[in-house]
């Protein structure tokens, strides 16, 4: 990685772990302090827009969105200003900063940033029943649970793929979620802009308000933050979708194809060079293969939280 324009070093880039897709390292220069994201390029699972995600997070910082400044981005490397902040547990956050993040949805969905590509809809993975005997051959820690849920699998990539959106559609950042919020002050910075694109809003919302208002599970979901989210995206002047699934197939979609790519890094058996390394992977599969499966059952519970 080229970094010379952020100055002189003082240090080493220092890595920070977490990232589910991705790598970050902290680097401080006579010029300040910077979060150095190195994008993994090996199994990516679509294309990434660097330049038009840059162009629209620099947008967004231009508005006055709480965010870490853009610096730079190339198809390899993100860079922005290192901020001080907390990091949020995955538990329900306050009413007041649920409502806050739901304002600056709405100030986000309200820029005129244009997009030059159609949305990145990935295809529902069907190959359930081929992973799970992969994962029982090479005696996968998770491979019992993954052969007992594989009917449910494909059940919900059915249900993903023969929902029906509302609409409208709007450019946004697609993966508001704990682990991509700080606060400062006790009040939100959005962090992790690199999956922004294309999504129907209601997609976004739901996923949003959700994250926003349980934690690791499905068993304490608060609906006073879930509406909290809502009511800030009204009062920041924009219209809600109608209730329905859609609100839910965003999420649930994208939690399927996570955790199909997790298990195909786990298969390969090899610690990997670039994105998460093998143990947060594994992490992952148990997440999905013990948690989709609860979060499909109780769909008609969280559609009555949107209306």
């Amino acid at each position: 990685m080229d970094l010379s324009h952020l100055g002189t070093p003082v240090g080493p880039p220092v890595r920070v772990h977490g990232g589910f897709g991705n790598r970050m390292y902290r680097l401080d220069t006579d010029q300040g302090s910077f979060a150095v994201k190195e994008l993994n390029l090996a199994d990516r699972r679509w294309p990434y827009h660097a330049a038009d995600v840059f162009r629209f997070e620099q947008a967004a910082f231009a508005a006055g969105i709480p965010m870490p400044e853009p610096i730079s981005a190339s198809a390899e490397t993100l860079v922005h200003r290192w901020v001080e902040a907390d990091t949020m547990p995955e538990a329900p956050v306050s009413e007041s900063y649920a409502f806050e993040i739901g304002t600056i949805l709405a100030r986000i969905h309200a820029l005129d940033v244009q997009w030059p590509h159609p949305p990145d809809d990935e295809p529902m993975p069907r190959d359930w029943p081929d992973l799970a005997a992969r994962a029982s051959a090479t005696g996968q820690p998770w491979a019992a649970e993954l052969v007992c849920n594989v009917q449910t699998l494909l059940a919900i990539a059915d249900f993903v793929e023969t929902c029906q959106p509302p609409g409208p559609v709007v450019l946004t950042h697609r993966d508001i979620q704990p682990w991509n919020l700080l606060a400062r002050d006790g009040r939100p910075v959005l962090l992790d802009w690199e999956l922004s694109g294309p999504l129907d809003l209601s997609g976004e919302l739901g996923s949003t308000a959700l994250a926003l208002a349980k934690g690791p599970g499905f068993d304490a979901i608060e609906p006073g933050i879930f509406r909290s989210v809502l009511d800030g995206y009204v009062a920041g002047g924009r219209e809600l979708p109608p209730p329905g699934p859609s609100w839910f197939a965003f999420m649930i979609g994208g939690w399927l194809g996570h955790t199909r790519w997790n298990v195909l890094r786990c298969l390969a058996g090899v610690e990997p060079n670039t994105g998460p390394g093998l143990a947060l992977s594994h992490e992952a599969v148990w997440a999905g293969v013990r948690g989709l499966p609860e979060m499909y059952d109780r769909l008609p519970e969280l559609e009555a939280l949107a209306g």
